[in-house]
């Protein structure tokens, strides 16, 4: 509770004065009766008097006390925050060729991904978080969506491209992926794009894909996955090239505003993720407003109820003469 006019409560001051003023003088102006020996007023009488003078001093104090709390105007605060949050649009776009399973990140790269996802997604509470996958097509595995439970059992069905669809076609992911904001509201559109090769599939080539999406507005992260060997295994189909282009990737990178990161082990790309949560935060903006009631009525309409009652006592029950 806050005090308008607290200046006023200076008068509460007066209180205490008045109550030692009536004992030392202030009982001696009321009315009195000379009479030759108290033997012949019973104590029930005096009694009596005592209290009524007693009561209609508490009633007078009461009320002033009343008058000056309500002219100090009391009033409640209640405050009320008007929160907007700046989210942000995020389709990760994963790469699931067959190279995905090359066991330099255990227990393979593709569940390396899968599992550096799902943190990921953790800590983006509040934004659309949509997956697409590609190798030599793209299919959308989440379209943009708030739900993080069915987004994870999403990702958990991730599998490596079946053999009729092998490949890596950037390109055609990036253009899909632009493809999926085309409708979105939101300011902030990115793209975190994880792949292990080179484009070597679809119609469109990654350079002009990434020059559509930069048009749209979105900003493309690119990750490139793989050890820095030459070559690496895949559990019982043998050893293959590695044949990441790192160079695209950092031009996909740059031609959006966005990051190219190489990832050469789980832990660095547990990292990558973790730099770019950091890069694109949501902008939280909180507006607090003051609502002020007064309750200055609940102080002066029991003043006046009690000043009416004490005239009615004065006037009408006790027969007092001021």
């Amino acid at each position: 509770m806050q005090f308008y006019s607290p200046y006023y409560l200076v008068f509460l001051i007066l209180i205490p004065i008045l109550v030692i003023w009536y004992k030392k003088s202030g009982s001696k102006n009321y009315g009195t009766l000379q009479i030759s020996s108290e033997k012949y007023i019973s104590s029930a009488i005096r009694s009596s008097g005592s209290k009524k003078k007693n009561l209609v001093l508490s009633l007078h104090l009461i009320i002033i006390i009343l008058i000056i709390l309500g002219l100090s105007r009391p009033r409640k605060i209640d405050k009320i925050k008007e929160t907007s949050i700046n989210v942000i649009d995020i389709l990760l776009v994963l790469d699931i060729s067959s190279s995905m399973l090359a066991d330099d990140f255990l227990p393979n790269r593709l569940e390396a991904v899968k599992k550096t996802a799902l943190n990921f997604i953790e800590n983006r509470i509040e934004d659309r978080i949509g997956i697409l996958v590609f190798a030599g097509e793209s299919f959308i595995q989440c379209p943009l969506t708030i739900d993080k439970s069915i987004l994870k059992s999403l990702i958990h069905e991730i599998k490596v491209a079946s053999k009729e669809y092998d490949g890596t076609a950037i390109g055609m992911a990036i253009a899909n992926g632009t493809n999926r904001f085309r409708n979105s509201s939101v300011e902030n559109k990115v793209m975190i794009l994880l792949s292990d090769g080179s484009n070597n599939s679809g119609e469109i080539d990654p350079i002009t894909a990434s020059e559509l999406a930069s048009q749209f507005g979105v900003k493309i992260y690119t990750i490139g996955a793989g050890t820095d060997q030459a070559y690496t295994k895949i559990p019982g189909r043998g050893l293959i090239l590695n044949e990441i282009d790192e160079n695209t990737l950092k031009k996909i990178a740059e031609v959006t505003g966005g990051k190219y990161f190489r990832a050469t082990d789980i832990k660095g790309l547990e990292a990558i993720y973790s730099e770019i949560n950091e890069l694109e935060r949501s902008e939280i903006d909180v507006n607090e407003y003051s609502i002020y009631k007064e309750l200055y009525t609940w102080f002066l309409i029991p003043a006046v109820f009690l000043s009416t009652l004490l005239f009615i006592i004065k006037q009408v029950l006790f027969r007092m003469v001021d």
